[in-house]
């Protein structure tokens, strides 16, 4: 039988390699890869999902596959973004060039399946169309407070728009966007400052969103971070009670290890382990914990950045992959 299990050593990692190619192992037995197998071994696990943060298990499946979700969620699930800021003025005491930065990196609420890609063979005078572009107009001019309490120092009280916010963003549809997109374009965090205004100052701008991916600039990636971390393994191999249980306890993370009613240190949840090390550096638990992580089995914390819900991000990069494995299954041998 496979050891799946990297070994977590006080000085070394251990048992880091166990396959030649992906599902094979030199050991007599058949472990070539087959489609029901993989089916019936396969699991995913929901630890935690809301709108901006997914936390899920991926079981029994090879790293390569793992690290492949988590790379295309990153670099090749498409978004939408500014890509040309057209500035008709700005007296703010942002430069044109980080106000446009600034702006081509906030979120948008956009579903990226609704617009097409933009063709760059075409002459860049005729790009942009209702169907591959989004306009967002940005028009705002600080002005004094006439009604501002007497003695106050509080920009906010004496300006009006002393600060501009992503919510000042408006969608400006084109052509039928309206009844495509059905909701109007908005930024997911609208409280991000874009920048501060003083009275008669202004900032009056058009931008054109497109779609990207982040491999071609981070403004593109729908995700704050996509990681994964192998689950935690613990086992005592000897009892520890008393008063070195209680010690036995602080050496992990909280609430990984607790003492029975006996008195005696069990694991609790090894997934909340962070794989210190720090109970191996002590010479009375030697030889009575194993420390180690399980190699097919990936812990994925997903975030995004608000522009699609996690599980979307999740789902695309899936269907990313399996393209990927389309085209390459009907490409023509050495091409």
């Amino acid at each position: 039988m496979v050891d799946n299990i990297v070994k977590i050593e006080h000085d070394r990692v251990t048992n880091t390699v166990s396959t030649d190619y992906p599902g094979f192992h030199n050991d007599g037995q058949d472990y070539s890869w087959n489609l029901e197998t993989f089916k019936s071994k396969f699991d995913i696990k929901i630890s935690y999902l809301n709108e901006r943060v997914a936390n899920f298990d991926l079981v029994n499946i090879d790293t390569s596959v793992a690290n492949a979700f988590r790379r295309i969620m990153i670099s090749e699930v498409p978004a939408v973004a500014a890509e040309q800021i057209y500035i008709f003025n700005n007296t703010s005491v942002i430069q044109d060039e980080v106000l446009a930065h600034r702006i081509g990196l906030i979120p948008l609420k956009v579903d990226p399946d609704l617009l097409d890609w933009v063709d760059t063979n075409i002459d860049e005078k005729d790009r942009a169309t209702d169907a591959n572009t989004i306009v967002m107009t940005l028009d705002v001019t600080c002005s004094r407070n006439p009604n501002a309490p007497k003695g106050s120092t509080d920009p906010n009280e004496l300006y009006k728009n002393s600060n501009v916010y992503a919510r000042d963003l408006k969608f400006e549809p084109q052509g039928s966007q309206m009844d495509k997109l059905k909701t109007p374009v908005v930024s997911a965090d609208p409280d991000i400052l874009i920048a501060k205004l003083r009275p008669g100052q202004e900032i009056s701008l058009r931008a054109h969103c497109i779609l990207g991916i982040g491999a071609d600039h981070a403004k593109f990636s729908p995700v704050s971070t996509a990681s994964y971390r192998l689950l935690p393994t613990i086992d005592i191999t000897e009892s520890i009670t008393g008063q070195d249980a209680r010690e036995f306890q602080k050496m992990f993370s909280t609430g990984v290890i607790d003492i029975n009613s006996s008195g005696e240190a069990y694991v609790k949840d090894a997934r909340r382990d962070t794989v210190s090390r720090e109970v191996l550096r002590h010479e009375k638990f030697n030889g009575k914990v194993k420390l180690g992580r399980k190699r097919d089995h990936f812990i994925f914390n997903v975030e995004s950045t608000g522009a699609m819900s996690p599980e979307e991000i999740f789902f695309k990069s899936v269907r990313i992959l399996r393209n990927k494995a389309d085209y390459l299954k009907e490409c023509p041998i050495g091409n």
